[in-house]
This record gives C-alpha cells, sequence and structure tokens, in this order.
C-alpha cells in the first residue's frame, strides 16, 4: 500500500499533507507515529471515568493531531465530539459521537497499520 492509498483508505487527504510536509518520506514518518499516540485511549477512559473536562481536552488534542495530518474523516468527527463537550457537560448523544470516533479511529489504525507493514 503506498501512503496515497493509506490515505484513501482511511478518508485523509493526501494532497493536503502533502502541501503541507512537501516530502512524501515525512508524511510516511509523521502518519504511522499515530499508531502509538494515546490520544484516542485517553479520550475513551476519560469517558469511561465520566471526567468530561479530560474528555474534552483529549478529543481537542485528538482533532488537533488529525488536523495536522490530514486525517479528515476522524478529524471531522472528533471535531463533533470536542464541539459537543465543549460546554463542560457530556452530551446525550455521547453514544453516537464517541461511537463514531472510534469507527473511524479504528479504520485509521487498520489503514495505518497495512502501510507500516510494508
Amino acid at each position: 500500500m503506498t501512503i496515497s492509498q493509506c490515505y484513501n483508505a482511511l478518508g485523509g487527504d493526501y494532497q493536503e499533507a502533502l502541501g503541507r510536509f512537501k516530502i512524501e518520506r515525512l508524511i510516511v514518518k509523521f502518519a504511522t507515529m499515530f499508531l502509538v499516540d494515546e490520544s484516542f485511549s485517553n479520550l475513551k477512559q476519560a469517558i469511561e471515568q465520566q471526567d468530561v473536562e479530560v474528555a474534552f481536552r483529549f478529543a481537542h488534542t485528538l482533532k488537533g493531531v488529525c488536523a495536522n495530518l490530514s486525517f479528515t474523516k476522524l478529524g471531522k468527527s472528533s471535531h463533533n465530539l470536542t464541539e459537543s463537550l465543549r460546554g463542560g457537560t457530556f452530551p446525550q448523544n455521547l453514544n453516537q459521537l464517541f461511537g463514531q470516533v472510534e469507527e473511524d479511529y479504528q479504520v485509521t489504525i487498520q489503514a495505518l497499520s497495512q502501510l507500516q507493514t510494508q
């Protein structure tokens, strides 16, 4: 799988990432570093512990990482979750919002894992 194919699989914007990083090797380097990023696991833990402040912080961090890497699909779902937590309370549709983040995160990790093994 090429990095361009990986971005297509994870719902990202390869051309935007290339414009930002300029060199494909750097895209691969920073994109695969996402595999060890703990923002998602920390977000999940904060939600399980019902800590809205920490959940907001990690949702916001995840959103930022996705914006920097041009992971468009995961960036959008993490943005939606971030904004819903901004008020300092868990929204009624938390399960739906987090469920979409989790689904998009799994797709992203799967695509990046395939890229890394090649």
